[in-house]
C-alpha cells in the first residue's frame, strides 16, 4: 500500500525547521485535535459538499460504475479519438489518470496496440491554436466528444462545445448525437436542457461533489474506462485509503498526519509553499491535479466566521530528477519556506539496463545498472541534500504505478484537504475568488445582465501611460 514517510519533517532530522516528535505522539494536543477532527469528518461524510467521500464505495459507486460500463460497452471500438471538453476539475483529473496509467506514447500507438481503445485529447483551454490543431486531427466522423460541465454555462467549455456541435451537425446530420456523451447535472441546468433536446447520452455530475473532488465520479471515470483503465481497481484503492483515513489515532491515519504536518509546518515554521516532486514522469500531471485541489480548497480570504485570515498554501510542482537541475538550487539555498513532498515508485512496469562497453572510465559506475536504480539514487541523494540544508520533506512511496495505488493517492490528498480545511477554520469547498473572474468575463463578452461588470473592468483597467 501507499505509505507516508515523514521523518524528514521532524526536528531531529532538520533542526529548528522541523516539528518536535512529541507534538505528534499519542496524547499530545495535536494528536487529540486530529482525533476530534476524524470524528467530525465521520459525522459529516456523505452530506453537503462531502458527498465525494461516498464515491468509492456502496450504492453511489455501483450506480456510477454500472452506467459507465454500459455506456463504454456501447461506444467502445467505434471511435478513433475521444476528446474531453472541460476545464479545471472537469479536466485535470482526466489528464492525470491518463498520464499516470496509460503509456506516455498512447496517442502515437496503433489502434491494435491500444486494444481498440481511442486516443485521448483533453481540451481544457480556449487557446485557439491548440483547439484548432486538435480539431484538425480529430475529425467528427471518427471522434467521440465528452463534454463535462455541471451547469453548461462555463464559458470556456460552452465555447468549445458550441463549435463541436456545429461541426458534428455539418458532418453527420441526424447521427451527430451519437458522437456526444455529456457529463452534467442529472436534473437541471443549461447543459441538461441541451442534452434532453439533442438526445445526448449522459452521465451525472453527482450532487454535492465539487469539480476538484470529482475525479472518482463519472467526470473522471468515463474517459478513463474508455481508454482501458481499470476503474474498479481505481475505486478499490480509494476505498482502502478512505478506510485507513478513518482511524482515530493520528499515527495510523495518513491523511490526518499529512494535513497536520503541512499545517503545523506552515503555522509554526513559516513553510507555506508546498512542493510535490514525483520521481516518475507518469505522476507529473497528477501534480497539476494536486495543485488545484490544494490551492482552490485552502486559499481563502475569510474563515467560516467571516473573519479575514488570508489562509492557504502555495502548491508547486516539480519533477525528479529533471528539476534537480532546475529548482533544487532554490529549494536548498533560497528562502526556507517550503516543504518538499517526494513521490517514489518502488517498481516500474518497465526498466532499462545501461550497457557496458563505452570505454570511458568516468562512466563505468553506470555500466550494468538500471535507469530505475539511477532514478532511486537521484531521489535519495536529493532527500539527503535537503536534510543537510534543514529543509523539511516527506515521501509518498508507491509500490507501483497501477490503478489501485493511484486511487490511494487521490483519496489521500482529498481527505488531507478536508482535514486541512478544518484545521485552518475555512470552507474548503467554495471558491468565491474564482467567481469574480467568471462574472467579469461574462461582462466583457456581452452576456445579458452582466453589463456592470464590464464597466467595473474598464474603470479599474483604464489605459495609462505606464507602457514602454
Amino acid at each position: 500500500m501507499l505509505t507516508l514517510d515523514y521523518a524528514n519533517c521532524l526536528a531531529e532530522r532538520v533542526g529548528n525547521h522541523g516539528l518536535d516528535r512529541a507534538r505528534l505522539e499519542p496524547g499530545s494536543e495535536l494528536a487529540e485535535a486530529a482525533t476530534a477532527l476524524t470524528a467530525r469528518l465521520d459525522k459529516t461524510r456523505g452530506t453537503g459538499w462531502e458527498r465525494w467521500r461516498d464515491l468509492p464505495c456502496g450504492e453511489t459507486r455501483s450506480a456510477h460504475t454500472q452506467a459507465i460500463h454500459a455506456l463504454v460497452q456501447e461506444r467502445q471500438g467505434k471511435f478513433e479519438n475521444l476528446v474531453v471538453l472541460g476545464i479545471g476539475g472537469s479536466a485535470l483529473g482526466n489528464i492525470a489518470l491518463q498520464s499516470a496509467l496509460n503509456s506516455p506514447t498512447w496517442n502515437l500507438m496503433t489502434k491494435e496496440q491500444r486494444d481498440g481503445h481511442p486516443r485521448l485529447f483533453v481540451l481544457d483551454n480556449v487557446d485557439p491554436t491548440a483547439f484548432a490543431a486538435v480539431m484538425d486531427v480529430c475529425k467528427p466522423e471518427s471522434t467521440l466528444f465528452n463534454v463535462v460541465s455541471k451547469s453548461g454555462e462555463t464559458a470556456e467549455t460552452a465555447a468549445e462545445f458550441m463549435w463541436v456541435r456545429e461541426a458534428l451537425k455539418t458532418a453527420l446530420g441526424d447521427k451527430a448525437n451519437d458522437h456526444v456523451v455529456a457529463i452534467t447535472d442529472p436534473a437541471k441546468g443549461t447543459m441538461r436542457q441541451i442534452c434532453d433536446a439533442e438526445r445526448y447520452a449522459t452521465l451525472p455530475v453527482p450532487e454535492g461533489v465539487g469539480g476538484r473532488f470529482s475525479v472518482l465520479s463519472p467526470v473522471g471515470l468515463f474517459s478513463a474506462a474508455m481508454c482501458g483503465i481499470d476503474i474498479e481497481q481505481l475505486l478499490d484503492g480509494a476505498a482502502a485509503m478512505d478506510e485507513r483515513c478513518c482511524q482515530p489515532d493520528l499515527a495510523t491515519n495518513p491523511a490526518a498526519m499529512l494535513a497536520s504536518l503541512l499545517c503545523e509546518l506552515a503555522s509554526r515554521k513559516g513553510k507555506t509553499s508546498h512542493v510535490l516532486m514525483p520521481y516518475a514522469n507518469q505522476m507529473y500531471l497528477m501534480a497539476d491535479w494536486y495543485r488545484q485541489l490544494w490551492a482552490e480548497s485552502l486559499g481563502k480570504e475569510n474563515d467560516v466566521d467571516g473573519e479575514t485570515v488570508y489562509a492557504g498554501f502555495t502548491p508547486i510542482k516539480a519533477l525528479g530528477a529533471t528539476d534537480q537541475h532546475s529548482q533544487i538550487q532554490l529549494y536548498r539555498e533560497g528562502p526556507n519556506d517550503k516543504v518538499i513532498g517526494f513521490v517514489e515508485v518502488e517498481k516500474f512496469d518497465q526498466d532499462v539496463t545501461i550497457p557496458a562497453g563505452l570505454g570511458v572510465e568516468a562512466l563505468t559506475y553506470l555500466e550494468g545498472r538500471s535507469m530505475a536504480e539511477l532514478l532511486a539514487a537521484e531521489k535519495r541523494a536529493t532527500e539527503y541534500a535537503l536534510v543537510r540544508s534543514q529543509r523539511p520533506n516527506f515521501t509518498l512511496k508507491m509500490p507501483r504505478l497501477d490503478a489501485e495505488h493511484i486511487g490511494e493517492f487521490i483519496s489521500l490528498w482529498q481527505i488531507a484537504t478536508a482535514y486541512a480545511g478544518l484545521m485552518l477554520g475555512i470552507d474548503a469547498y467554495n471558491q468565491p475568488a474564482v467567481e469574480t473572474g467568471k462574472k467579469a468575463t461574462f461582462g466583457l463578452m456581452g452576456r445579458a445582465g452582466f453589463d456592470e461588470w464590464r464597466a467595473k473592468v474598464d474603470q479599474v483597467l483604464a489605459p495609462t501611460d505606464f507602457v514602454i
